[in-house]
């Protein structure tokens, strides 16, 4: 889709972003928009017989933005979350959006490189101190990464393998 930032270029992407600062308008229908369809692949995948405790949403940049919202908004228990160089969209909507939520206890795994030009490491920060208002501080787990620009590096897909397996343990045929 066309995203304002990227001068109206077509790129993967869940919604528009038209800025990258804390005070940026944010395109609300586009983000409420993806997140029902998030929120329509959990139910999806729950009728196939996969019980939304054993789903875990993630994603990196707009996807871990996306997932963070949907989480916070979904009346699906959800097994955890994996929010990689992201931020929390409407933050301000927040915790009114989140009233009904079934994810009060849910564990996050959220990761951030220190050297991150395009989604600032403050916004990685701000976005995990605001989560601890959200859920159990307890259940959030806060990652840097020394160096690591927009991306992702080994050391954290290991604490992302490490995260899941925690999560979904094994479940045995017995």
């Amino acid at each position: 889709m066309p995203v304002s930032l990227n001068m109206r270029m077509s790129m993967p992407s869940w919604f528009d972003i038209y800025g990258l600062s804390p005070e940026a308008e944010e395109d609300e229908a586009g983000i409420k928009s993806a997140s029902a369809h998030i929120k329509a692949l959990i139910d999806q995948e729950v009728k196939n017989g996969i019980p939304s405790h054993r789903i875990i949403l993630g994603g990196f940049s707009q996807g871990g933005a996306l997932s963070l919202y949907t989480a916070l908004t979904t009346q699906q228990k959800l097994a955890g979350v994996v929010a990689l160089s992201c931020w929390l969209p409407l933050r301000n909507s927040f915790p009114q959006a989140s009233a009904g939520s079934a994810n009060k206890d849910m564990p996050l795994l959220q990761c951030h490189g220190d050297a991150d030009p395009l989604v600032p490491f403050s916004f990685g920060s701000r976005t995990a101190e605001k989560m601890k208002s959200l859920i159990n501080p307890a259940n959030v787990t806060f990652k840097s990464y020394h160096g690591l620009p927009h991306s992702a590096c080994p050391e954290e897909m290991v604490d992302v393998k490490r995260f899941i397996e925690k999560q979904l343990p094994a479940i045995s045929d017995e």
